[in-house]
């Protein structure tokens, strides 16, 4: 975490997901070429350092979020965001797959105007696809402060490997038929 802490160097940036529980949102990131940190937190909230229950309890607005701080040179923040859409339910506003509720809904949240053009675009880009039949509902907020969560959710793929591999495994299920909803949808869009 205390990479979170230090100042960035001229070719760092720092990306800031929401999809659902943290956990999941760590490991797709962190074994990227370019990435200098993957650090689970909280983000866009009405309390200064949330707890992990205070968060849980959905009182706070805080919503569980990674801050990927990354190096420019090797990978860009459109690479990143292009792996945040395919990580997550972009028609789900009430949580991702088992973790439901306020603190676990798909946010961008950008850090300049930069990254708030390219989120803007990207989601346009995913509305565009019409590869969902619900409405793209990923929200695009300005993040005000990312908090780090306590230690023990810091790298929980590393640290609780079995847990990991099965919430890892729902996951990939989840999304695996939502991508096949998604080819049956192109298929009979295009016949009908």
């Amino acid at each position: 975490m205390s990479r979170h802490y230090q100042a960035d160097l001229p070719y760092q940036e720092r990306a800031i997901f929401a999809g659902g529980c943290f956990w999941c949102m760590v490991e797709p990131f962190d074994k990227l070429p370019g990435i200098i940190d993957v650090i689970s937190g909280y983000t866009g909230g009405s309390i200064a350092h949330p707890s992990y229950d205070e968060v849980f309890s959905q009182i706070t607005g805080h919503i569980e979020s990674v801050e990927i701080i990354f190096d420019s040179r090797q990978i860009t923040y459109q690479q990143l965001l292009t792996i945040y859409w395919s990580l997550i339910d972009p028609t789900d506003e009430y949580g991702q797959f088992d973790d439901r509720g306020e603190s676990y809904k798909p946010v961008i949240f950008v850090t300049n105007n930069v990254q708030l053009s390219l989120a803007k675009k990207s989601k346009t880009d995913m509305i565009n696809s019409q590869l969902f039949k619900k409405p793209i509902v990923v929200d695009i907020r300005e993040v005000l402060k990312f908090w780090p969560a306590e230690n023990y959710h810091q790298d929980f793929y590393k640290k609780n490997v079995s847990r990991y591999r099965a919430i890892k495994r729902s996951r990939k299920i989840f999304l695996k038929l939502l991508q096949t909803k998604k080819a049956m949808h192109r298929i009979f869009t295009i016949r009908g």
